[in-house]
């Protein structure tokens, strides 16, 4: 066939192909370019009352615990993709659409920016410092001072502030129980998630509809959450999942007696 026989393109639909070249090229480059987002999904729960690699989580020393507890006071976390991991739209559309994944800013789960590396240390340096706030928190709610008793706490490679309120929890079940020989707890596996401050103020943490769907899995059936975020948690709450909310340290313990003593116990 000669050249003059082959159909050739007329001018406008020559320009318009021209035109959508680099269009289709930037909608590739969109499609495989990694997004400053990481997705999460329910992680791992760790009862501060039991063990964690063949040790306590939180060990007493100086003082004689006070109470026996049977149940389990379980802190969440949830399962974030690495800050140099590479996150694209298709990993992100697949998230939308699934009840157990969530897309979160990457500066929202790990603030401050850098590789892994930086990221793991920072977030074991915000545990250490929870770690303290929590000892401080609870032995101030107990009337005792540091030099009384000597706290440890372990937790493996669990990272960040949100264990704190659960941390406090621990320790003054371990120490004082529920005052009269039983556990905070009453035999009930409860979870739940919060910073703490040294007065014992309940704070926000981030992932919480996800970490609602991670104390359900593991058997909790109740779950103390930061009140200001009752709306969150029951955006996607796991059916059966009681949800309690508290704004201190005080509060959190005046719902658990209210619990074990089947009283009136506020929810969200």
């Amino acid at each position: 066939m000669s050249d003059s026989s082959r159909p050739r393109l007329s001018p406008r639909r020559r320009t318009l192909a021209y035109c959508a070249a680099p269009v289709v090229l930037l909608f590739l480059l969109v499609l495989l370019a990694p997004l400053p987002y990481s997705v999460a999904q329910p992680g791992e729960t760790a009862n501060v009352l039991g063990k964690k690699g063949g040790k306590p989580v939180i060990s007493v020393e100086g003082a004689k615990p006070q109470g026996k507890d049977d149940g389990s006071l379980l802190s969440v976390t949830i399962a974030a993709t690495q800050p140099d991991a590479s996150v694209g739209v298709g990993d992100v559309v697949r998230s939308w659409f699934a009840d157990d994944r969530a897309v979160m800013p990457r500066e929202a789960v790990y603030p401050g920016g850098g590789d892994t590396k930086d990221a793991r240390r920072r977030i074991a340096d915000e545990m250490k410092e929870s770690q303290d706030t929590a000892v401080k928190a609870a032995l101030r709610q107990l009337h005792k001072s540091p030099g009384d008793v000597d706290i440890t706490l372990r937790l493996g490679d669990v990272g960040g502030p949100s264990a704190g309120l659960f941390f406090s929890l621990g320790i003054i079940d371990k120490l004082d129980g529920d005052g009269h020989g039983g556990g905070l707890t009453g035999g009930r596996t409860i979870a739940g998630t919060g910073t703490i401050d040294g007065k014992g103020k309940v704070g926000p943490v981030g992932g919480v509809p996800l970490k609602t769907q991670a104390a359900h899995r593991d058997g909790a059936r109740v779950f103390l959450v930061p009140k200001e975020q009752c709306a969150e948690a029951n955006a996607q709450r796991p059916k059966g999942l009681q949800l309690v909310p508290v704004t201190t340290l005080n509060s959190a313990l005046e719902a658990l007696k209210q619990i074990r003593e089947g009283g009136d116990v506020p929810i969200c």
